[in-house]
């Protein structure tokens, strides 16, 4: 375990590294007003540190940097809430929400790039997977010339919109009455049984007074295709922001990362909320899974709906990231988005 005089000057190091991208020597930590440790004291302890594993000593430079280990440390034991002020008020961030957006996929969306633009780095969202979701209500919107719009809202939040032809068999004044017998025999089924369901207790019901019926389940299977069920949709944000870090503007470097951002399998594995701890996560280094992450670190939140992780936020920038106050901005966003999504969806 660190010494008090070591945690001291390992939390200004990994401080003032984080804000210049500049090795940091005994000089530096010995001239701030509220250290009053000599430069030789902070040298041998710095080497201490180093042989400990905490810190590295570029070749080129007299000063020190945080490794991996360090940075851990830090995360895990320096950090406190006042490290950071506050970026934005909750009620700031909900209004600039409820202002742009109105249903789940918009939220999303919408989520990836607010958090790229309070970090000033490259986000991940990651939207509910509609494998486990079930059938919160079927809505059907007609339009001109026999099209309409169903709208399918998921217990997770998640809304799928599609265009449907309404079949010349079924006259217009029928459909509420459809509606309601979906949403009364369909509400709380699973999303990969719904096409089931349709073909079994709705057309049984359905021969039974309707003469409309081969018409209304070809208008019913158009409504319930869902799609991707297995599927998570991913949302990048500012992904052009790695670039403006020091650490990734040499071609070798920075290219794996922006060829990582399309693969979105991978991306989606390593933010997958099923694999997600409570509370923030954060992965330094090697600690990621996937070895073009090694010299970043990672950051991600679960968002929840009624307590249950349905999707997640994150940010992918260089070690030497700003980790309180992007603690403070990711725990903030999912409380809000959390919240935001329970009020829009129940």
């Amino acid at each position: 375990m660190l010494t008090d005089r070591q945690k001291i000057i390992l939390q200004i190091l990994v401080d003032d590294y984080i804000l210049t991208a500049e090795p940091v020597g005994s000089r530096t930590i010995s001239k701030r007003p509220d250290v009053s440790i000599s430069p030789a004291t902070i040298r041998n302890e710095m080497a201490d540190l180093e042989e400990l594993g905490y810190l590295e000593q570029p070749h080129t430079s007299a000063g020190r940097i945080p490794s991996q280990k360090g940075y851990r440390f830090y995360v895990d034991h320096l950090l406190t809430p006042s490290d950071a002020e506050p970026a934005y008020s909750s009620n700031d961030l909900r209004m600039e929400f409820l202002q742009k957006i109105d249903q789940m996929e918009q939220v999303v969306q919408q989520s990836a790039t607010i958090l790229s633009s309070l970090t000033n780095y490259t986000s991940i969202v990651l939207g509910p997977k509609l494998m486990s979701a079930k059938l919160r209500q079927i809505q059907l919107v007609p339009l001109q010339d026999r099209k309409a719009v169903a709208i399918i809202v998921m217990d997770n939040g998640h809304v799928e919109n599609r265009m449907v032809s309404i079949p010349d068999g079924i006259a217009v004044e029928s459909i509420t009455n459809y509606i309601e017998l979906l949403n009364r025999k369909l509400v709380g089924v699973p999303m990969p049984e719904l096409k089931a369901r349709l073909h079994t207790e709705i057309a049984q019901e359905l021969q039974r007074y309707s003469q409309q019926f081969d018409s209304a389940m070809m208008l019913f299977d158009q409504m319930t295709e869902v799609q991707d069920t297995e599927q998570s949709k991913l949302y990048l944000g500012g992904t052009t922001m790695i670039m403006n870090q020091p650490e990734f503007r040499t071609v070798e470097k920075l290219k794996p990362l922006l060829d990582m951002f399309e693969q979105t399998e991978d991306l989606v594995r390593l933010v997958d909320p099923a694999h997600h701890k409570p509370g923030i996560q954060i992965r330094i280094g090697a600690e990621n899974d996937h070895e073009t992450f090694h010299n970043c670190s990672l950051i991600t939140a679960a968002y929840t709906l009624d307590g249950k992780p349905v999707g997640t936020i994150g940010v992918v920038g260089p070690t030497r990231m700003d980790y309180a106050r992007t603690i403070m901005v990711m725990q903030g966003l999912a409380n809000n988005l959390s919240a935001l999504l329970q009020h829009l969806y129940k």
